[in-house]
């Protein structure tokens, strides 16, 4: 249960990281219907998929390695506490734009084909999941594979979950989206990147 519990919340955290992505779920929703939306949530997921996969056979044959770990503690913690800072004094007094434009077609691959190449071409993506392996193995102390499973299992589907319940809720949300609301919750979100980011540096030299 702590497993599930660790994944869900650090999938909150990453479900309302504003960008690119974001905006084009509820856009897409929006103008195009729900279901193209969802469409645009599962390609994102696809590729988040690929990105976990990737970073996870890179770190985790080192992982045991005391030198490592605590190299990857502090690379990992300065990681989350810059993607912190950067919402923190940078995201949340930028102006609400809509950086991607709804992509035009009938074919429902084109939006599924959206959502994966907006989120897989974001090299920041990559950079946040090596920062969240880090948290997973150092901080929740999940060092075998089945928790790394479970653990990155339950993260995704939050982040899915949620992003298809933007879509849903894209007319609600389009109305309530404002310049205060993103900055709030751009404040909310690095404040919890900053938190993980500092533990892990702090512990750095215990693991």
């Amino acid at each position: 249960m702590e497993i599930i519990f660790n994944g869900i919340k650090l999938g909150l955290v990453l479900a309302f990281l504003i960008g690119p992505v974001f905006f084009t779920i509820i856009q897409t929703s929006v103008e195009r219907g729900f279901w193209n939306g969802v469409l645009v949530s599962l390609g994102v997921s696809l590729s988040d998929i690929l990105y976990v996969t990737i970073c996870y056979f890179g770190v985790i044959q080192f992982i045991n390695e005391p030198n490592f770990r605590e190299n990857l503690a502090y690379a990992g913690g300065g990681i989350l506490v810059l993607f912190g800072l950067y919402h923190l004094f940078i995201k949340s007094k930028r102006n609400i734009q809509v950086a991607v434009a709804a992509a035009e077609g009938r074919k429902m691959y084109r939006y599924f084909a959206k959502g994966f190449i907006i989120n897989g071409l974001s090299p920041m993506v990559l950079i946040f999941w090596i920062g969240t392996i880090s948290v997973a193995s150092l901080d929740f102390g999940y060092s075998r594979g089945y928790e790394f499973f479970i653990f990155f299992s339950i993260v995704l589907i939050t982040v899915l979950a949620t992003d298809i319940l933007k879509a849903y809720l894209a007319d609600k949300l389009r109305r309530l989206v404002t310049k205060r609301l993103m900055m709030i919750m751009n404040v909310i979100v690095g404040i919890c990147l900053i938190i993980f980011g500092a533990r892990l540096i702090f512990l750095a030299g215990t693991f």
